[in-house]
């Protein structure tokens, strides 16, 4: 019995305490809060995670926050950071879809309590269409497979599951996972070390390519699968890597040489072709359009390396390519003219719906992710137009962005905030092309969590549902000898040579 009571009262006394969390008599700043992560204004899909945010300040000790919709319904969060209950944000997002959250800030800070302006979050109409997210999470390092992984995220709550990680290969640099319209029924991703290998999973089954074919003089890198699924494209790069002794840049990538070809999947054949494979050009970063009838793709003249290395700056090109038979056209087409903008374009990544291809925008090179300058651009497949995603940019490096299924929403990697790790954020694009504010990935509680991690986030993507993938069976296969080679229908490789006098 005395043990009950004890219970009750102790119960009793934290209830208590509590309630004298509560904002009593809050003075008016003026001023909108500063929160971490900003969420201030940002657009938002119904089935998100909560946004759930702490004071920028870490001297306020303790957070009040009232969440009411503009047609209904309202939540009620108070701590150390605002974290929301998950079902009652589901059910207010919701209530509210098309409309706007009103969020109220209280804060305590020496014991007294501050009270903020009122600020938004709009809920867009637009579902966002995917379950989740696949990323590969990277540590600081240049030379040494530190631990990373490849990872799954459903977005709808904060749970994150590992698909593949290298202590299930020991010793193995696991790279990025590359779903087909992000279907995760076909993916594929590469692995470099002693057991490397290029995989592939199609029609419910892995398979392990070797992971170099000598006739290409490298491996298969920065995959683009073919809407039908029997054909990817990949790069071939010899990349090296220097490091700055001076300025805000520390490591500088480029490749000594590159080229694109298409691989078939059910032939295993490598189909090379010198309209993509030029001599004295660098062609890199293949993505199919939407419908697959076009390869998009990046190229700059080689330079002298590394001296000029600064030098080297890409234009965006594209190539028709013929699904029946297998090949590309002979005459490509240049949308973004290095020549004319004075700056290199990399990562082009055309829109599911046809209208649009993203790409970032540097002053040279093609790693953009070491690039502060490099920024988001889009390009108008019906106009021919470009423009900067002014909303998106930040004073930090842009990159690595993947669209939704429906084209609404976009992600991308960013490293603004501290400069050195890549985060993801989302954002989605208007009727005029336009990026709204993006919003961080949210966390339960993320200025703990990104202020703590030693990870950056890698090639993210989204994923249509969760995807199937054993990793210690994959580790196992990976440790084997056991590959699938490659052959090179090389037919094609001299039938444009008048590109190389361009």
């Amino acid at each position: 019995m005395q043990k009950i009571l004890t219970y009750t009262a102790l119960v009793a006394m934290l209830c208590l305490m509590a309630c004298t969390q509560r904002p009593k008599s809050p003075s008016p700043t003026g001023k909108q809060p500063d929160i971490y992560p900003d969420y201030v204004g940002v657009t938002i899909p119904v089935g998100i995670a909560p946004l759930n945010f702490a004071m920028a300040d870490d001297s306020y000790d303790v957070i009040d926050v009232v969440v009411e919709g503009s047609e209904k319904g309202s939540i009620h969060a108070n701590g150390k950071y605002a974290d929301f209950d998950l079902d009652e944000w589901r059910q207010l997002l919701e209530d509210n879809k098309g409309g706007k959250l009103t969020v109220a800030v209280c804060a305590r800070r020496n014991g007294e309590w501050e009270q903020f302006l009122n600020f938004f979050i709009h809920v867009s109409p637009h579902p966002l269409g995917a379950w989740g997210l696949t990323y590969r999470k990277i540590p600081p390092s240049y030379k040494i497979y530190s631990k990373m992984g490849i990872y799954e995220r459903d977005l709808s709550s904060f749970d994150e599951h590992p698909l593949l990680v290298n202590t299930q290969a020991p010793g193995m640099c696991i790279n990025c996972h590359t779903a087909n319209r992000t279907q995760p029924t076909e993916y594929v991703f590469h692995v470099r070390g002693e057991h490397g290998a290029t995989v592939i999973h199609r029609n419910g089954k892995d398979e392990l390519l070797q992971a170099r074919n000598d006739s290409l003089g490298g491996s298969m890198v920065y995959p683009s699968w073919h809407p039908g699924g029997r054909y990817c494209a990949f790069s071939t790069n010899k990349t090296s890597q220097m490091f700055h002794n001076a300025g805000n840049k520390r490591v500088e990538v480029y490749d000594s040489s590159s080229d694109i070809f298409v691989y078939d999947t059910e032939k295993h054949e490598i189909l090379s072709d010198s309209i993509v494979m030029r001599k004295y050009w660098a062609e890199n970063c293949p993505a199919f359009s939407h419908d697959g009838k076009w390869l998009y793709f990046v190229t700059a003249k080689r330079q002298v390396y590394p001296t000029d290395y600064d030098k080297e700056r890409y234009s965006l090109c594209r190539v028709a390519f013929d699904e029946g038979s297998g090949t590309l056209s002979d005459q490509v087409d240049t949308l973004v003219n290095c020549e004319k903008t004075g700056k290199s374009a990399t990562w082009p990544r055309p829109s599911y719906d046809g209208k649009y291809i993203m790409y970032t925008q540097a002053d040279y090179g093609y790693f953009s992710i070491w690039h502060p300058e490099s920024d988001l651009w889009l390009y108008d497949l019906a106009t021919g137009e470009t423009h900067p995603l002014e909303k998106a940019n930040s004073q930090q490096a842009e990159s690595l962005h993947s669209w939704t299924a429906n084209s609404h929403w976009f992600l991308f990697t960013s490293r603004r905030g501290d400069g050195l790790y890549s985060k993801v954020y989302l954002a989605a694009i208007d009727n005029d092309g336009n990026a709204t504010k993006p919003f961080l990935l949210p966390q339960r509680n993320p200025k703990k969590y990104y202020t703590q991690t030693v990870y950056s986030f890698n090639t993210p993507d989204f994923t249509s549902r969760s995807v199937k993938a054993n990793g210690r069976k994959m580790g196992r296969n990976i440790e084997s000898d056991q590959r699938t080679n490659t052959t090179v229908n090389d037919k094609n490789l001299f039938k444009s040579n008048h590109q190389e006098e361009k």
